[in-house]
């Protein structure tokens, strides 16, 4: 069992009692004493752990190993929740290396995820959240979309737009993962490996400045604090305005983390992860009629007054791992966190039949959640029947309970979209939800991988969970309750005819309770997903890794906004389909010339619903076609390093609205592609100089939309210029 497995843990929230302004200072403080000691300390004689990128490449998150592969899939530890080759994994993975990211100038998750096949952006709360659909499923709409972090589902509550100053890969899964993970979509999943401590000191410190008064600072400094203790911190800020008028935000991350080995066999890890964000609540333009560039991208119709929206989120994550001997090991792990949401906002409810006068809602939102869960796992390899078997077999349990307050006023200030005008009194508002949710599981899981030979493996993976949950309407004073069970079974085979080529086919289910309430206030029965996989996987040594699936997957008890009421209540949209075709690619065309190339048709739609309407038509946000491309040159000028890169984003037409009731609410996204330069000199071993231009040409694009009058607008054009030292 390597290292980097046994650190997987996800991350939990401190108390919100203590102030940012102080930890930032104990961090900084520890970063210090370990700077004036780092003289009198050696590296132990131990297994080395897990390391951050040396001096030169620390800003880069670049480890000795991603430099050698870049852009690769060599190993995945989310699948499999053990170090496996992704050659002999049954399904589609794409691992975003540290490299990828660093070339790509990557700081956000979305940002990361434009890179893989089969990811279409999805409605992000005004700007507050991730959300995204993985093969045309979304995930749950209260909390943005699903990912984990270290393999514990780190997105239940109110967790802001994720920086990646602490990321050291993202790992794609596709497919449903309900075999090991549980709960999930059947669409697949993301897991973030984050940096861990080395042994070896490092530091680095980067600035970079940009279009509309960007600005952020990082920080990273790793090494011992003593013979058999490392730590490492990560510190991001950064602020400014966007393209959009009266819109900025302010976004603060900080994350320490320690490894202790306790002995040759036995070690902790504890890694905190303190995340604060400020931003304008942004529901973006109105397509007037259906119509959309009636109306300038810039144009905002919140009003400037009402103050950012205010996020927060602490999480703990501790992990302890021991080696029984060369073929069993156990690993468990715990995780906590608490996150909130506050601020008030005035947004778009809907346009008058004059085209012009938008009428607006107000809202002051007072939302808080904890998440606590745990697992314990023993890993064993056992050689029977001239077949070699490698077991994983675990229990898991959390409990998630989400708090929300909510104030509305359902006709706020109007507001002229050609002409606007802001700073007119609005009239009071009065309590209009105020809900409580609780969600307790726990669960029981099996998996074997099994060597039948030089050429074939099969997979075989089963769990099943018992779940509860709780909803109470504080105002009404009536609550709902449900108790339900789901197992979810997993196969998959895999053929390797030659050292470079695996083809695959893999079976699997998925489960996930649905959250919230019906307008009668009722819970609902969790959706069911099935998806059937095929596939083939190119790895040459020292050149490209591609992937190529077929997949379909059929979902029902899907839940949306209902019409009515669709910020406070759910209805059931029947079942949905998605089947499609993936392509990913990534190394090295050539010496030093680096390649990452997504493809993905996607035929994602609703087969079954209450709402004829809706019956055959394509899910909201997500197109048929898709791709990316990263094209990344290394070359020396005056014995210097240096790259050249394009990047370019493209996505056909899609649907505009989640849950239109008829025609006349529908309408289409266009299609986009947007082009992106890149380029950096290393002046020194110490210093690297980049600049970044996206979206070139300046195009006009919408990312993503929720109806007519929530649709966002996408970057326009903005150069970033970053400066990095290293030591």
């Amino acid at each position: 069992m390597s290292f980097s497995s046994v650190l997987r843990a996800d991350g939990a929230r401190l108390s919100s009692s203590v102030p940012l302004q102080s930890l930032l200072i104990l961090e900084l403080a520890l970063a210090a004493s370990s700077l004036r000691a780092q003289g009198a300390l050696t590296t132990p004689a131990l297994p080395t752990p897990p390391t951050m990128p040396t001096a030169d490449a620390a800003l880069d998150a670049v480890t000795v190993d991603g430099a050698r592969q870049p852009y690769r899939t060599l190993v995945v530890t989310g699948a499999m929740k053990t170090d496996t080759p992704a050659r002999d994994l049954p399904q589609s993975v794409r691992v975003l290396s540290g490299a990828l990211l660093a070339d790509a100038g990557v700081t956000r998750l979305d940002q990361a995820l434009d890179l893989a096949s089969g990811i279409a952006r999805q409605s992000n709360l005004g700007g507050l959240w991730d959300s995204y659909a993985m093969r045309g499923f979304t995930g749950d709409p209260n909390f943005g979309s699903d990912y984990m972090v270290n393999g514990f589902t780190s997105s239940r509550g109110y967790n802001g737009l994720r920086d990646t100053v602490n990321t050291a890969s993202v790992e794609v899964l596709k497919g449903p993962a309900s075999a090991l993970y549980g709960r999930g979509e059947p669409g697949g999943t993301v897991n973030i490996t984050t940096k861990k401590p080395s042994f070896t000191p490092a530091y680095a410190l980067q600035f970079s400045a940009g279009s509309h008064d960007l600005w952020r600072a990082s920080a990273e400094a790793t090494g011992p604090l003593g013979e058999r203790v490392a730590y490492r911190l990560g510190v991001a800020r950064e602020g400014g305005a966007s393209d959009r008028d009266h819109v900025e935000a302010r976004r603060t991350a900080i994350s320490p983390s320690f490894l202790w080995m306790v002995g040759n066999d036995t070690t902790v890890s504890y890694e905190l992860e303190v995340a604060r964000q400020k931003a304008t609540f942004d529901r973006g333009v109105v397509a007037i009629g259906g119509q959309l560039g009636r109306v300038p991208r810039h144009a905002f119709y919140g009003e400037p007054d009402d103050g950012p929206i205010a996020t927060e989120s602490v999480g703990h994550q501790l992990f302890v791992q021991h080696q029984f001997n060369d073929d069993w090991s156990l690993q468990t792990g715990l995780s906590y966190r608490e996150s909130s949401l506050s601020g008030i906002a005035t947004e778009a409810r809907f346009v008058q039949p004059d085209q012009r006068t938008l009428v607006r809602q107000r809202r002051a939102r007072d939302f808080s959640a904890n998440d606590l869960s745990g697992r314990f796992e023993v890993l064993g390899t056992v050689r029977a029947a001239g077949l070699r078997h490698h077991l994983l077999a675990g229990v898991d349990a959390y409990r998630f309970v989400d708090r929300r307050q909510q104030q509305r006023v359902a006709t706020s200030t109007p507001i002229d979209l050609f002409e606007p005008v802001y700073g007119a009194t609005p009239p009071p508002m009065a309590l209009s939800a105020w809900t409580r949710e609780a969600q307790k599981a726990h669960a029981v899981y099996a998996q074997d991988q099994i060597d039948l030979g030089e050429r074939w493996k099969l997979l075989l993976g089963l769990r099943h969970d018992r779940y509860d949950q709780t909803v109470l309407n504080r105002r009404s004073g009536i609550a709902t309750e449900q108790s339900l069970g789901a197992t979810s079974p997993r196969a998959g085979v895999v053929y390797q005819p030659s050292g470079t080529i695996s083809l695959y086919a893999t079976a699997s289910r998925s489960f996930r309770p649905n959250s919230g309430v019906s307008r009668d206030y009722t819970s609902f029965p969790a959706e069911q997903g099935r998806s059937r996989e095929v596939g083939a996987k190119y790895d040459a040594a020292g050149g490209l890794s591609a992937t190529l699936a077929l997949y379909r997957i059929e979902k029902n008890n899907v839940l949306t906004p209902d019409p009515l009421a669709p910020n406070e209540f759910s209805i059931a949209a029947g079942e949905v389909r998605s089947q499609g075709v993936e392509l990913d690619v990534g190394g090295e065309l050539a010496r030093d010339l680096r390649l990452s190339f997504a493809y993905a048709f996607t035929d994602a739609r609703v087969t079954e619903d209450n709402n004829a309407f809706l019956v055959g038509r394509q899910l909201a946000n997500v197109p048929r076609h898709s791709a990316s491309l990263l094209l990344v040159q290394g070359f020396a000028i005056g014995g210097q390093r240096a790259t050249a890169g394009i990047g370019l984003n493209v996505a056909g037409r899609r649907e505009g609205a989640v849950a239109p009731l008829a025609a006349a609410d529908d309408f289409d996204l266009p299609g986009y592609a947007t082009v992106k330069l890149l380029g950096s000199y290393r002046v020194d071993r110490h210093w690297l100089l980049s600049v970044d231009v996206d979206n070139l040409f300046d195009r006009t694009w919408y990312a993503s939309s929720y109806s007519q009058v929530w649709v966002a607008p996408g970057q326009g054009r903005r150069v970033v210029a970053t400066v990095r030292y290293g030591f």
